[in-house]
């Protein structure tokens, strides 16, 4: 086995005795646990504190860390709004017939947890469908939300490149878009990623008012017109409020 790889593997069964454990431990016990030498065991426990994953207490002891705690609840949490989401997302196809999707940001990217159209059933985001969050009206609808650092932080990882004629590319018009998106409370692609198509969008808020997520539909210009804007907008709109009604969301 290669060292990079035994070095992984020691890390889960450390992780794992750590979670297997109602107390903490010290570098001594782990190292038996796991049959290593301490000198060995101690380097890689650093390594895990390093990351959150484990934690050094006041006793010169272990825990686990709180990183372990913040992937857990994003699972259960994605897990709870996909659920909450799925009968209203059902909905909102049904009346619209244009695919719907529900989607969250990850650092510079949308990822869509949810997608529904006529070819394909809803299905599970997490398998690797992800858009740049710039030119997507979910990830205007999240990046609005957001402080003026996390948008200054996007910005400097992603060049604003074009994508159609429609894309926006100039940074402080960008933050000027986004707090008009703040006001009206949805967001559009414009043909801003593809020429010919269009998408909408209202963010979904969690128990603590914080956006979790966002409800989008997409179509072709033909489908999402100027005359039928306003009432898509309003159909979004409605939906991204009672999921977030489900979710705990009281205004």
């Amino acid at each position: 086995m290669a060292e990079n790889v035994r070095s992984v593997d020691r890390i889960f069964d450390l992780l794992e005795l750590l979670g297997q454990s109602d107390q903490e431990i010290s570098i001594t016990e782990l190292s038996a646990r796991a049959g290593l030498s301490k000198t060995t065991a101690f380097r890689l426990v650093q390594m895990m504190c390093l990351r959150g994953y484990a934690e050094k207490t006041q006793n010169a002891k272990y825990i686990l860390g709180p990183k372990v705690l913040e992937l857990a609840s994003y699972h259960l949490n994605a897990l709870e709004l996909q659920t909450a989401a799925q009968p209203f997302l059902s909905d909102l196809y049904a009346d619209l017939h244009l695919t719907v999707h529900l989607g969250k940001l990850v650092d510079t990217k949308v990822v869509y947890l949810e997608l529904l159209n006529q070819n394909l059933p809803m299905k599970n985001g997490n398998e690797g469908i992800k858009v740049d969050a710039f030119t997507s009206s979910i990830g205007k609808c999240l990046l609005a939300c957001e402080s003026g650092d996390m948008v200054d932080y996007v910005l400097s990882r992603h060049r604003l490149k074009k994508y159609t004629e429609h894309t926006i590319t100039d940074p402080a018009l960008y933050k000027e878009h986004l707090k008009q998106i703040r006001r009206q409370g949805w967001a559009m692609d414009n043909g801003e990623y593809l020429p010919d198509r269009r998408c909408v969008g209202a963010p979904v808020f969690d128990h603590a008012g914080s956006p979790v997520a966002c409800v989008s539909v997409s179509g072709s210009v033909e489908e999402i017109t100027d005359e039928k804007l306003m009432a898509i907008v309003d159909e979004v709109k409605d939906t991204a409020r009672l999921i977030s009604q489900r979710m705990g969301y009281v205004p």
